[in-house]
């Protein structure tokens, strides 16, 4: 069988085949986890991504393909949640911005569009980590365009696609040193591999199996925690450029016949400028956001395409802005009328920690966070149910800051990601708001107050596992500090308290402790004791989180 033109419809096809039999298979990648905590969730964030991307793709099918691309395009950078998820967005979305002029691609075009889809995603990482679903996704495009050189039929690719993408995966332990020592590969690849496999079965007719996969034994585990290590390279970097420069640029036609718009070559040029650049653009114009330190040139380099409207320029070191201390939102739900400056989005798990989180300045509390990460589209629509010119989003949750940052820059609010991995440190960061400064003098501050709290959890081990040289049993209780399990127990308290004797020092001042749904007064109580005993110029708060998996979550300041 050979297939040497890929129509709309076909391609439609594939992509349910593909988001079916990764939702299948959803929970082999959720087991596939290094971590033995009980939120191993890539599985989860991808399926739910491309079931959205797919959602659209039904709605919009039809023979152009360029069309069909757009549609999942669309419906994936909606959907995603975590950073598998906006990773595979992110491919996705390169692939569809390559075909989307085409009614139907060959097989050299199909290549070079899940080539494009590598450079979108590659892009969209800070600084790229070797031994992770891009890099399954780049050498199996880099693969497929090696074969299409000399091949013509797409399912042929396609094959080749699939094995390559699966002999990366099994590379993927010689790249990241968290895969190699517990020997086990990659679990965003995997999600991949099921994806492409389904794009293939269509591709060929043929039927896959309607069982999910069994789960792994620890020996085949791929690891999610890999995203442990991406995000630690993918912190916001300190602004270096004084003035927030945005103007939106009207095409105008003898300007182009000139000088013709090329998006990529536009984002490109203006990056030579500056940092903190989104450029978002349609057929009559194109929008900017940058931070530089010459806005003039900024503004010179526009206007070779057209005219300049709506133009901006701030100095972010002089800002100042008050915020307005009217509430959000009424205890009815319904919209102020009076604008604030500033609104301040958090996620959390646990109704105790989000009645925090509010109690300290926050506007929407978005739920989520362990095992259900919120959507891209969950916190755009968050951002626009709050009124207000100004935006600080807190992910509290190293598997939400992309999704976070994808809507951010999805929108026309002055918006910012505080990355915080956790919920002390989202607390640390709401506590230095300063609403008497401008965004940049917050994004600094917040951003520096996280490294003023140490994170300890207790959780339960969901498997047996070895790592970081502990020997853990299914359902020992584990200390968890800042994303490292140090210590283990059978017993819940006596946990908390091998952790806490490990993590406080002598600058340590004060304990939070966040008491979860599976935790007694009698145990807060037990370690209170302790604390007091061993620690006995340590300052003890005990709030009620509500938080269901951790037992307890510390903050140390």
């Amino acid at each position: 069988m050979s297939i040497k033109a890929l129509d709309g419809k076909r391609f439609a096809e594939m992509v349910i085949q593909g988001a079916n039999y990764l939702s299948l298979n959803a929970k082999y990648v959720d087991a596939l986890n290094v971590f033995p905590v009980p939120d191993g969730d890539t599985g989860t964030n991808m399926n739910l991504s491309i079931t959205s991307g797919a959602k659209e793709v039904k709605n919009n099918v039809q023979e152009h393909i360029g069309k069909v691309g757009a549609a999942l395009s669309k419906g994936l950078l909606m959907g995603a949640r975590g950073n598998s998820g906006v990773i595979l967005s992110q491919l996705f979305r390169g692939f569809s911005k390559a075909i989307e002029q085409k009614a139907t691609i060959n097989g050299h075009e199909f290549a070079a569009a899940l080539h494009s889809g590598v450079e979108t995603a590659y892009k969209a990482v800070m600084k790229p980590v070797e031994g992770t679903i891009l890099t399954v996704a780049k050498d199996s495009a880099n693969k497929a365009v090696q074969i299409a050189t000399n091949e013509e039929n797409i399912i042929t690719i396609m094959e080749e696609v699939v094995r390559e993408a699966k002999a990366s995966l099994d590379r993927t332990p010689d790249l990241l040193p968290v895969l190699k020592e517990v020997g086990v590969v990659d679990s965003g690849g995997q999600g991949l591999v099921f994806v492409y496999e389904g794009f293939l079965a269509e591709l060929k007719g043929e039927k896959l199996p309607d069982s999910p996969s069994a789960l792994p034994k620890m020996e085949e585990l791929v690891s999610a925690e890999h995203h442990k290590n991406v995000h630690s390279f993918m912190n916001t970097e300190d602004i270096e450029y004084g003035y927030c420069t945005e103007f939106m640029v009207k095409f105008e036609s003898d300007k182009l016949s000139e000088k013709p718009f090329s998006e990529e070559t536009f984002r490109q040029d203006l990056s030579k400028y500056g940092d903190s650049l989104l450029v978002i653009a349609d057929e009559e114009l194109v929008k900017v956001h940058i931070h530089s330190e010459q806005p003039g040139d900024c503004l010179s380099y526009g206007q070779r395409y057209g005219t300049l409207i709506n133009m901006k320029i701030e100095n972010m070191r002089e800002q100042h802005s008050n915020l307005v201390d009217t509430p959000l939102v009424s205890e009815t739900g319904n919209r102020t009328k009076k604008q604030l400056e500033y609104g301040i989005i958090t996620v959390s798990m646990g109704s105790g920690i989000a009645d925090l989180f509010r109690s300290i300045g926050a506007h929407a509390v978005i739920e989520g966070g362990q095992t259900m990460n919120p959507s891209t589209e969950d916190i755009v629509k968050a951002m626009n149910e709050i009124n207000a010119k100004k935006i600080i989003i807190l992910p509290n949750n190293k598997n939400i800051i992309m999704a976070a940052q994808q809507a951010a820059e999805m929108t026309d609010y002055e918006a910012i990601v505080i990355p915080s991995k956790t919920v002390p440190q989202g607390m640390s960061a709401l506590l230095a708001f300063n609403p008497g400064t401008g965004l940049a003098q917050n994004e600094a501050g917040m951003t520096e107050a996280l490294q003023h709290v140490k994170t300890g959890q207790i959780t339960f081990a969901v498997r047996d596992t070895s790592i970081d040289g502990l020997e853990i049993e299914k359902d020992d209780f584990m200390g968890i500090a800042e994303g490292k399990i140090i210590v283990k127990n059978k017993d819940k308290v006596q946990s908390a308290k091998d952790l806490l004797a490990k993590m406080i020092d002598e600058d340590s001042e004060i304990l939070t402790i966040l008491k979860g749904e599976d935790a007694s007064e009698d145990d807060v109580e037990a370690i209170a004791s302790f604390i007091a005993e061993e620690f006995d110029d340590i300052e003890i708060e005990v709030h009620d989180g509500k938080q269901p998996l951790y037992a307890f979550i510390f903050a140390i300041e």
